[in-house]
């Protein structure tokens, strides 16, 4: 089995596709005016409008802007060097400026526009870069 999306349900599609473009440095799929997918070269990132909800069952499957669970993470080349690109313009969305975590990554964390949490992250001890090798 393989992870191969994740999904994020939003009543802002743009707003919400125009921040991970920023963040990620990628240009969305749109396949129509509710859905488009941001793909990574291990996973895609797609973004829904509650729109979308009617083809899984309705409205009450899920509620967009109240995830505070998961965490979307991306491993970036340089996060010190993405951080200092997008402090400007994302300043608010910024809860964390980059910090070396326990488990030997480089961590910056972002609240997407519906609150979702993002760490955008380098490893950067040995064992977290032997970690992510191949």
């Amino acid at each position: 089995m393989n992870l191969i999306s994740t999904r994020i349900i939003t009543a802002q599609v743009e707003v919400l596709i125009s921040f991970y473009e920023q963040v990620t440095g990628l240009t969305a799929t749109r396949f129509t005016p509710d859905f488009a997918e941001l793909k990574t070269k291990t996973a895609t990132l797609a973004i829904g409008s509650t729109r979308t909800l009617q083809f899984f069952g309705g409205d009450s499957v899920a509620q967009p802007a109240q995830n505070r669970t998961v965490i979307i993470e991306f491993r970036v080349d340089d996060v010190q060097l993405l951080f200092e690109k997008l402090a400007v313009s994302l300043k608010s969305y910024i809860l964390q400026e980059p910090t070396l975590m326990p488990w030997g990554n480089q961590s910056l964390l972002l609240r997407d526009p519906d609150g979702n949490l993002v760490n955008l992250f380098t490893p950067v001890t040995p064992e977290a870069v032997e970690k992510f090798r191949g």
